[in-house]
């Protein structure tokens, strides 16, 4: 954690800074480690010296603006939650949805200088026009309007150039708090939380890839060909690098922009449906789901307001799951939608994400009471987030194993069921996703597309049949040296185990110091305070240090 130290410091400034603290309410039940934080945060000289700070801007533009000074990773998490309505107060999401395509753009000298370095010329030898003005700018990369020499519209999307040393900083840190966390707490070390800060990194890095944005957009485009339901713009290939991607310009309302609906008259129930029909198809016809779907990267097609169609925008992120997942998270869906748990609980068990002591009948019980009452309300009487939050301490009470790569599909379900609450509230999600749902398993469990399966595979399954004695041989080797390598993996956890339990006491008595040098400085004054603010201070730093 040392290492992440100077990191730190730049975010403990920050917060000071725009008086972040402030936010939360003073009649709030904190407890005491959020009241230690909060305490650090006003001991930083920057928050002295921005008094001005509260009377200069509101909470929500002093959120924004922290968010965008600490970086990508802090933007993205201001974008998912400027969808969730239900959660924070209405000035407050205002201001989170300026992240979505208002960020502070770079300059256009430099965008243009980018695209040039990038084609390979400069921008007259691609473009007839390219306007210097951005048209969008977020947290990955800026967007600006062109016409190709042959006429056609084109929006380039431009890299921020320094992202990707950032978002490796930061995700240096947040993998050795993950690590620190899983070590000391059996439910984080069940959820993975190592293992999924490293998957998302992979997931942001990956979107500062402009050409495999392009592929994605490509594939997107190629798996809903003449729909009626959503619409993905032509790329221009032979314009994308690395840094740089050229698509077709597409004209729509964002879909967060219910005033443009309630003046256009669009059917928002219509919206609404198709939108939940997009989801289902993506996940399960498809197996690749748009996984960043705020409402800057949605617009719709308002042609036809009684038939309105989506534009998907900025497929950088995109999720796949596994055939094994891919089949439980159906059958669970299918479960909680027929309102079997038992089967539910049993679907899981099957997946190995239940420990085999587990009481199962206690946890159908615990998972029956949270869920009932999502699947008796319309949208716009759920409560989704508690419900979640409710599903994952079930899931640590009960030690339950969490695959990584399902985080990105539930992040798509909290961006999808925002906009759902959004766009009509009165959306009943169980009604409409069952039948499609339905189908899909029906089609998966066909013995005609089980047997047609296997056909395809019969071919390598021969060519594979020349490796057979080998793989015999192999299997025979490894059971003659697997108790060796169990014996040094034994004495290996052994040690392991020493030294969780050395910084566990370690971690006490740091904590006893703080909490103590706290009480202190909050009963004490003058001389006594200062004692106790030092005593709060070494026990920090020596926890660093140890």
């Amino acid at each position: 954690m040392l290492a992440h130290l100077p990191r730190l410091l730049v975010l403990w400034r920050i917060v000071a800074f725009y008086r972040l603290d402030k936010l939360v309410p003073a009649d709030a039940p904190i407890p005491l480690p959020v009241r230690a934080a909060l305490l650090l945060v006003r001991l930083h000289p920057a928050w002295w010296s921005a008094e001005g700070m509260l009377a200069t801007y509101s909470e929500g533009e002093r959120l924004r603006k922290a968010l965008e000074e600490m970086g990508p990773l802090f933007i993205k998490l201001g974008q998912l939650l400027s969808t969730r309505r239900d959660l924070l107060p209405p000035g407050l999401l205002d201001e989170l949805s300026k992240l979505q395509d208002r960020v502070p753009p770079f300059p256009s000298d430099t965008a243009k200088a980018i695209v040039e370095q990038e084609l390979g010329g400069p921008v007259s030898q691609f473009f007839s026009r390219f306007d210097e003005q951005p048209l969008a700018a977020a947290s990955i990369a800026q967007v600006h309007t062109a016409c190709r020499l042959d006429g056609r519209e084109v929006i380039v999307k431009i890299a921020r150039p320094g992202l990707e040393q950032a978002i490796q900083e930061d995700f240096g840190f947040l993998k050795a708090a993950a690590e620190w966390l899983e070590a000391r707490s059996p439910a984080m070390a069940a959820f993975h939380a190592w293992r999924i800060v490293c998957d998302y990194e992979q997931v942001l890095l990956g979107e500062l890839d402009l050409l495999q944005e392009a592929a994605n957009t490509t594939r997107m485009r190629n798996n809903f060909p003449g729909s009626n339901l959503i619409y993905v713009p032509e790329v221009h290939h032979d314009l994308c690098t690395h840094n740089v991607m050229v698509e077709e310009r597409i004209y729509g309302v964002p879909v967060s922009d219910n005033a443009a609906f309630e003046r256009l008259g669009v059917n928002r129930k219509v919206l609404a449906e198709k939108g939940l029909t997009v989801f289902f198809t993506q996940v399960f016809n498809h197996n690749f789901f748009h996984a960043d779907m705020h409402p800057g990267n949605i617009f719709v097609e308002t042609t036809d307001p009684a038939n309105p169609r989506y534009i998907a925008l900025d497929c950088a992120i995109m999720g796949e799951l596994s055939d094994k997942d891919h089949l439980t998270v159906a059958r669970l869906m299918m479960s909680v939608m027929q309102n079997d748990f038992t089967q539910l609980i049993d679907v899981a068990h099957q997946a190995g994400w239940i420990p085999p002591s587990t009481d199962i009948p206690g946890l159908t019980r615990e998972i029956r009471r949270l869920l009932t009452p999502m699947l008796q309300k319309r949208m716009d009487q759920l409560d989704f987030a508690p419900i979640l939050l409710g599903v994952l301490d079930v899931a640590r009470r009960y030690h339950l194993e969490v695959p990584p790569q399902l985080v990105l599909l539930m992040k798509t379900l909290v961006h999808v069921e925002g906009l759902g609450r959004e766009l009509y509230p009165e959306l009943d999600i169980w009604s409409l996703g069952k039948p499609l749902l339905g189908s899909w398993l029906a089609a998966r469990m066909n013995p005609a597309e089980s047997v047609k399966s296997l056909m395809k595979q019969t071919p390598a399954m021969i060519l594979g049949l020349s490796d057979l004695p080998g793989l015999v041989w192999d299997s025979l080797n490894n059971l003659r040296n697997s108790a060796a390598w169990q014996e040094r993996q034994w004495r290996e956890l052994q040690q392991l185990q020493y030294r969780m339990a050395a910084d566990r006491r370690r971690d006490w008595l740091a904590l006893s110091g703080f909490v103590l040098g706290l009480a202190g400085v909050v009963s004490s004054t003058g001389l006594s305070a200062f004692l106790c603010l030092l005593v709060m201070v070494l026990s920090v730093v020596w926890r660093l240090l140890a």
